[in-house]
């Protein structure tokens, strides 16, 4: 079996197409199969010469995949018994799965090149993608993040699925009013651009020749890079911070998100969405990570590294510590995970010990149960929570007949047994002890909400103790539900 010619048709007719090209679509002596007849230049080819479709298998087949493996299977048999020319829209590289898949199944490929709608839809935006660069993105396919950090041309805009998804997508960085291009038969005399915002972008725009290019200041991700580093070099304040001045606000902003995620419910992300809750989360991850990028900007500038940097070494530690999600290593629980996780990092760091590491500035209760996570990983362990709890009773008597020189040790080792009993029920103590210091806060409130407390007894505080207790617990199990405007929006899945 001789080469499969795969020839490019470019973006409209057959004025795009090369002498060489040409001649080779209109030999006789080879059979020429179209991928779609739906396009000028195959039609205009079908009017001068015999040409075998595959319209039939998009009509047939359930996904792309299956009409792909079916054009494939076409080919090869066609070719079976003489020359075959497979004719593309646009450039047989660009967009055309088919060409790889060939290749997959051992058939020598012959290209012969043709522009395609790239080259056409920057031409009808007046575009020099040399300029600021320059990404093509199939709106089949999209990826994620969905990163606008340079202009950026959407292709196969041919469906209402297509057009909703590439829209949904855009607006999770842009607002509805950002001004986007419609460019539909680009390259054709019918060529036409439509400029309008994004929200009004419809299903009804769709189309087998449209793409859609937006060009708008950086949003999302590398927005956020940008305008850090813009604001390092013109806002006195700053312009003044070092590393060491920021890290009162790192500490700052990550305990509130710790308390964002503490007011969420504690199933979630199960369960119904606590709409309110989310946004208050997002805002406050956001000033979290600032602080990241803020410190990642500060070390570029004595020159040791940045921000992608920084996130190219966390995948790769991601990755070196997941030997059972991208290697070979068997791990089928948590604890198992966990283990090989700490035997890895102890290996990569060069520690003596399991207990390196664990940062000395932690809160108490967190860094007794790192400590014990740690022992526990290499089986230094109660088997179940009986022996904590047990040992909870023994620490309990000993602080209750402790001398009071030994009364602080006592609490202590009390304190870490209560740790230990928490890490066998899955609890985080520090959490649980933020979470019982905010209710005793809340009824505390509620009791001087009530009246003047002054000069009341200790069994009428009490009464307002308890009241409040039971709208506490009333509350608690009225499940809030979203109303329709907050319910948030699921993303089109492009097919």
């Amino acid at each position: 079996m001789s080469a499969i010619r795969v020839v490019g048709l470019g973006p409209a007719s057959l004025d795009w197409v090369s002498p060489r090209a040409t001649g080779i679509l209109l030999d006789p002596g080879a059979t020429v199969v179209v991928r779609t007849l739906e396009h000028p230049a195959a039609e205009e080819l079908a009017a001068q010469r015999p040409v075998v479709t595959c319209d039939d298998l998009y009509e047939s087949a359930d996904t792309f995949d299956g009409v792909y493996a079916a054009i494939v299977a076409r080919l090869v048999d066609l070719a079976a018994s003489g020359p075959v020319v497979y004719a593309v829209p646009g450039s047989p590289i660009v967009g055309e799965r088919v060409v790889g898949l060939l290749r997959q199944a051992g058939v020598a490929v012959d290209l012969v090149a043709a522009p395609s709608f790239i080259e056409a839809a920057l031409g009808a935006v007046g575009v020099d993608p040399l300029e600021r660069g320059l990404q093509v993105l199939d709106a089949h396919e999209l990826p994620y993040p969905l990163l606008l950090g340079i202009p950026t041309l959407f292709g196969q805009l041919d469906s209402a699925m297509a057009i909703d998804a590439v829209r949904d997508g855009l607006l999770t960085v842009l607002d509805a009013e950002a001004e986007v291009t419609l460019v539909s038969d680009a390259g054709a005399a019918s060529e036409a651009t439509l400029r309008l915002p994004l929200g009004e972008l419809r299903a009804s725009h769709a189309g087998l020749r449209v793409s859609l290019f937006v060009d708008v200041p950086a949003p999302g991700w590398p927005g956020l890079v940008r305008t850090s580093a813009r604001l390092r070099r013109d806002c006195p304040w700053d312009r003044e911070q070092t590393h060491h001045s920021l890290t009162k606000h790192l500490l700052e902003e990550a305990h509130e998100v710790i308390e964002s995620i503490e007011r969420l419910p504690p199933e979630a992300p199960l369960g119904t969405p606590d709409v309110a809750g989310y946004v208050e989360l997002e805002e406050e991850l956001g000033d979290l990570l600032i602080q990241v990028v803020l410190h990642a900007t500060l070390a570029s500038e004595a020159g040791m590294f940045g921000i992608e940097e920084v996130a190219e070494g966390l995948r790769r530690k991601l990755v070196s510590r997941h030997p059972h999600v991208f290697g070979t290593v068997d791990a089928t629980t948590p604890e198992q995970v966990m283990a090989n996780w700490e035997a890895i990092k102890q290996d990569e760091k060069g520690r003596r010990s399991r207990l390196d590491g664990i940062p000395i500035g932690l809160p108490a209760l967190a860094r007794a149960f790192e400590t014990q996570a740690r022992a526990a990983s290499v089986g230094f362990d109660w088997p179940s929570v009986e022996g904590p709890l047990d040992k909870v009773a023994e620490e309990v008597a000993e602080l209750a007949g402790a001398e009071e020189s030994g009364r602080s040790d006592e609490f202590g080792d009390l304190l870490f047994s209560m740790v230990n009993v928490a890490r066998h029920l899955g609890i985080d103590p520090e959490q649980a002890l933020r979470r019982t210091v905010a209710r005793f806060e809340s009824r505390f409130r509620a009791i001087e909400a009530g009246g003047n407390i002054q000069g009341l007894t200790l069994a009428e505080m009490d009464q307002r103790w308890e009241a409040a207790k039971r709208d506490e617990e009333q509350r608690s199990h009225q499940s809030p539900v979203a109303s329709p405007q907050q319910q948030p929006k699921k993303p089109a899945t492009p097919k």
